[in-house]
């Protein structure tokens, strides 16, 4: 019998013996399920080939307040914005018996100036809010969040949560509520027992930054009163609406591969995206396209110097002192330490600096590093 080489002999035992195989990384693999009735439903509805415009900042400042009811859905209101998941008991009433129930904010039934007035108010001295929506995307809540905001902007309220549990609803409502987000200056929350299905994915796109803990699946539009007899006729219908949906993913820094995705998943199924996927997607975290436009405008008031000394005291915020188990008083004080190293607060830009909210007595507000 030869014999075998060491070289041989070393790569037969690494074979056998487990110490020396490598275990393959785990992958993210593309879920498809059944979806439920009510996003077969109402999920992904297209109503034609009208083309969403996106509004002028001016827009939401203006002063359209038409009496409108608010029948798509529930809205709530609070200025509780903190990162903790809606169902843990922060901010809870007790019910006879001593039992706890968490706080559902002030609600929202109709959309009159009085009434969007005495929802926001409360939340003019934090400086934050968060707007609780489980329903439709319609016409409704399309002005839902304008009006909102308009309130907020009127009451210099500047952190504005939108959070969603959403079977979706028609396309073209839903590109306009998006570009309404996108003007408006929102954070997107989809908390861990909630989800953002069908057309409720085209609002995550518009978000300025978004929080993704929940379930989000997409599947193919319906054409709503479709007189279409032959594939052909039904993809021509849907053909201008996909290229809407293109061109307003592209203006919010998404992937076109979401409108492809909502014309080519069964209806009756629903794709889930995994983290990998949102945040490829251009679905999760921050906007890309808010941030370029950020900085161009930091870089314009600010300068060169201070905004690569904000991107150095962003990164050293995230080695030093972002962690899944820091609560938001200590990655303050983490920052602040932090902040006189890279020059902060900068005296031309006192506003603009890390953490100068706190140089303004305001508390913390969202979890975001370096957001001021």
């Amino acid at each position: 019998m030869p014999r075998l080489s060491q070289s041989w002999l070393l790569l037969l035992l690494c074979f056998v013996l487990p110490a020396c195989r490598q275990e393959r990384p785990a992958v993210e693999t593309e879920t498809v399920v059944d979806a439920p009735a009510l996003a077969i439903e109402s999920g992904a509805l297209s109503g034609g080939p009208v083309k969403p415009v996106p509004p002028r900042v001016t827009t939401l400042e203006g002063s359209d307040w038409s009496v409108m009811d608010l029948a798509s859905g529930d809205a709530f209101v609070d200025c509780n914005i903190d990162v903790a998941p809606v169902h843990e008991l922060s901010g809870s009433i007790l019910l006879p018996g001593g039992e706890p129930q968490a706080s559902q904010g002030q609600p929202l039934h109709e959309l009159s100036y009085t009434s969007v007035e005495r929802a926001v108010m409360p939340c003019r001295g934090s400086g934050g809010l968060r707007l609780r929506y489980s329903g439709k995307i319609a016409t409704d809540f399309t002005e839902l969040v304008r009006r909102v905001a308009n309130m907020a902007h009127r009451l210099d309220i500047h952190e504005r949560i939108l959070q969603l549990d959403s079977a979706g609803g028609h396309v073209e409502d839903a590109m306009r509520a998006g570009d309404a987000i996108g003007a408006s200056q929102w954070t997107i929350r989809v908390a861990e027992d909630d989800n953002c299905h069908s057309a409720c994915v085209l609002l995550l796109a518009a978000g300025d930054f978004r929080e993704i803990d929940g379930r989000v699946g997409v599947h193919r539009m319906l054409r709503v009163g479709s007189t279409a007899t032959t594939r052909e006729e039904l993809t021509n219908e849907l053909r201008e609406v996909h290229s809407h949906m293109k061109d307003y993913l592209e203006r919010n820094g998404a992937a076109v591969i979401v409108a492809d995705l909502m014309m080519t998943v069964p209806n009756r199924k629903l794709r889930l995206l995994n983290k990998t996927e949102l945040i490829e997607y251009g679905l999760q975290g921050t906007n890309a396209v808010q941030d370029d436009l950020e900085r161009i405008q930091l870089t314009r008031k600010c300068g060169d110097d201070f905004v690569r000394r904000k991107d150095d005291y962003d990164r050293a915020f995230s080695r030093a002192c972002a962690g899944p188990d820091q609560d938001l008083d200590a990655l303050d004080a983490c920052g602040l330490t932090l902040r006189e190293t890279f020059g902060f607060p900068d005296k031309d830009c006192p506003v603009e600096s890390p953490l100068s909210r706190l140089d303004r007595g305001e508390s913390a507000v969202t979890g975001q590093a370096g957001r001021k």
